[in-house]
Parts: C-alpha cells; structure tokens; sequence
C-alpha cells in the first residue's frame, strides 16, 4: 500500500564534469546535485523541509558520494601527474649532473628553483601515491644519479628535496639512496 504522506527529496542538478567513481573504480562523468526535503501528501511534494546535503551523482553507476570525492584526480589526470613528476625528477638530477659537468661544484643558486618546481609538480600527485609508488619515483632519480659514479652532494641535497616532496620521512629517503647505490644498473 503507497505512503499517504512522508518526506520526499527533489533533486536539481547545479554542475557536470569527470571524476574517478569509487564505486566503478573508473573516470566517469558526474552530476552535481543539491536537494531539498520537502513535506509530500500521496506522493506529490508540497512544504519544503529544509536542504538535503550536496552530492555527486555517477552518471554510470548511479551512486551518490559526498563533494569530497571531487578531490580526487580522475585515471587520466593522475596518469598525467605521475609522468611528469617522473619527468621532473629525471630532470633536476640531469641538471644537476650537468651543472656538475660544466665545473660548478654544486647547485647553490639554482637549487631553490630546483627544490620549488619539484614541490610544485610532486606536491599535488604525493597525497594520491601508495608508499611504492613515491618509492619508485625516488628509487628512478637515485639511478640517474649513479650513472655517472657515486652521489655528489648537490645530487644527495637533490634527492633528499624529492624524497620531502614525495612525503618521504629522512629514514625512508636515506634507506632507498642506499638501495640504489648497492644495486647493479
């Protein structure tokens, strides 16, 4: 037998865009949906009740989470992130090599600007990263590094400033520098 009289919630849907789905476990589009709770007398809504919290609706499963799942980088932007923080990694390591290279003995003025795009480009993708993951990265420029012998110092202060952007603990980078300098290329 129907319900007489309830509380019923509308739906408006206030935006669009792509998330990743943690219930499709995919990038997929979403809705994003206010509602408001509303008295309803044999089905037809009357008397508003008040605001029902923001959500974003998955267009393919049909799942609501709460906004904060807007956080989270969609496969395809998370796939970006982590090339060019392997980018970015090879490339302050190289220049550093190259800096090294042309008779400098360190990297003193360049390393703040060094230090600064490695935490603009790693700080946004670390948070999202499994513990392997910034391991890896890290383990990847501690390769680059011994190509040519031994760390230098600047290439040590290097590594160190990715291991910290990469929310490495001191312990953590100083183990994988080891590991790296022990295994064979």
């Amino acid at each position: 037998m129907p319900h007489i009289w309830g509380v019923r919630t509308t739906w408006r849907t206030v935006g669009d865009g792509e998330f990743f789905c943690p219930g499709c476990g995919g990038g997929r589009s979403y809705l994003r949906r206010i509602g408001r709770h509303r008295f309803a007398l044999l089905g037809i809504p009357l008397l508003p009740r008040g605001t029902a919290e923001t959500v974003v609706e998955c267009a393919a499963c049909r799942t609501c989470f709460r906004t904060d799942v807007l956080g989270h980088p969609t496969t395809t932007r998370f796939s970006a992130m982590l090339r060019d923080a392997v980018h970015t990694v090879a490339l302050a390591v190289l220049a550093v090599l190259a800096v090294l290279a042309a008779g400098n003995e360190g990297i003193d003025g360049s390393g703040t600007a060094l230090t600064i795009e490695l935490h603009e480009v790693l700080d946004p993708l670390a948070p999202h990263l499994a513990p392997a993951g910034s391991e890896d990265i890290r383990l990847q420029g501690a390769r680059i590094a011994l190509a040519d012998g031994p760390y230098t110092p600047s290439e040590h202060q290097t590594l160190a400033a990715v291991g910290r952007a990469l929310l490495l603990s001191h312990e953590d980078t100083e183990r994988l520098l080891a590991i790296a300098a022990r295994t064979p290329s």
